[in-house]
């Protein structure tokens, strides 16, 4: 019934994600996922290195993945490691060890190509007729942006950023602080304060002010935030993907969390004991980004890396197949 099929890996900081995927038209029908908080970047903020137990949860969760694709025939694989690796002195050494005990060859990619990625999966969320959008990727060790023209509903990238702040690291270094009023408070401040440069370089608030200015946000943080303001009784994907939040119902939302505590936290439905340290640093970013660039909506993206890099590999594919059927063609 279906085409070849294609695999994604994403080593984060704090996840390690797979995604399988088959094409569909444009775009891809989804045959297998995978995902897993392995906290790879544990400790990374003080000590510059992967510690011996991140690397250990990191390598049990690939072999989860390799069991899954030992059942099912993939043309093409493609790996990739983000923040974490970058950023640790054994981030090379670490990967090495992955493709002896899994088979798997991570590359560790730039921040741009994050950007990237996460604009080819998410440009058919945004509306035609707009001018510019601002996309930001609220990850475990890093937060990117993207500031992107857009002509006719295509996108051109035309200045990112990668800020060293990500849920991981602000847990790590607020910790229970972060679950108090003025803690909570430092934390926007600090991410705040780290925008400026990118703001003062292409004056985005400005540009938002005069109109036909999207703000899209992909990642957990920003998915847990719909989730409550659509008061769903547990998360699904096909309710929150590409929903439009108002900031009203953004701010409504974070504030919900912000009162629940830790112990509520850990009850909802949206959340959960695996990720209740890294919920308010994630809403934190977000008030940062939303009080620098304030927006009256945000779209909210359950996509990224993963859907980027099938989009990719599958149109070299059509490309390396068409080459082959027209062997004429220069």
């Amino acid at each position: 019934m279906f085409g070849p099929a294609f695999a994604a890996l994403d080593l984060g900081t704090n996840n390690c994600r797979m995604l399988v995927g088959t094409p569909s038209g444009d775009s891809f029908r989804v045959l297998d996922s995978f995902s897993r908080i392995v906290r790879l970047g544990e400790g990374l903020h003080s000590t510059g290195c992967l510690n011996d137990a991140a690397m250990d949860r990191a390598i049990c969760a690939l072999h989860a993945c390799a069991g899954r694709l030992a059942r099912r025939p993939v043309r093409q694989v493609r790996a990739i490691a983000t923040e974490a690796c970058r950023r640790a002195t054994n981030g090379p050494a670490f990967l090495c060890r992955v493709k002896q005990e899994t088979g798997f060859d991570f590359g560790i990619i730039s921040s741009r190509e994050e950007a990237e990625l996460a604009l080819e999966s998410c440009t058919p969320l945004l509306p035609c007729g707009d001018r510019r959008a601002l996309l930001f990727d609220i990850g475990g060790g890093s937060t990117e942006l993207a500031w992107v023209r857009l002509t006719d509903g295509h996108p051109e990238l035309i200045g990112y950023e990668s800020l060293p702040v990500g849920v991981v690291t602000l847990a790590e270094r607020w910790g229970g602080a972060g679950f108090t009023e003025d803690g909570f408070e430092a934390m926007v401040a600090d991410v705040a304060e780290r925008l400026q440069p990118f703001e003062k370089v292409h004056c985005i608030a400005r540009e938002m002010r005069g109109g036909g200015v999207r703000l899209l946000g992909t990642s957990g943080t920003v998915t847990t935030l719909a989730g409550v303001a659509l008061k769903l009784e547990r998360y699904r994907r096909m309710a929150v993907d590409g929903v439009e939040l108002c900031s009203q119902a953004a701010a409504d939302a974070l504030a919900h969390l912000r009162a629940l505590g830790r112990e509520g936290l850990m009850l909802h439905p949206c959340v959960g004991p695996d990720r209740v340290e890294f919920v308010l640093p994630g809403c934190a970013v977000f008030a940062a980004i939303t009080r620098v660039w304030p927006a009256p909506h945000v779209i909210v993206a359950d996509r990224g890396l993963r859907e980027g890099m099938l989009l990719r590999l599958m149109r070299a594919d059509r490309l390396r197949q068409g080459r082959r059927r027209d062997p004429c063609r220069s």
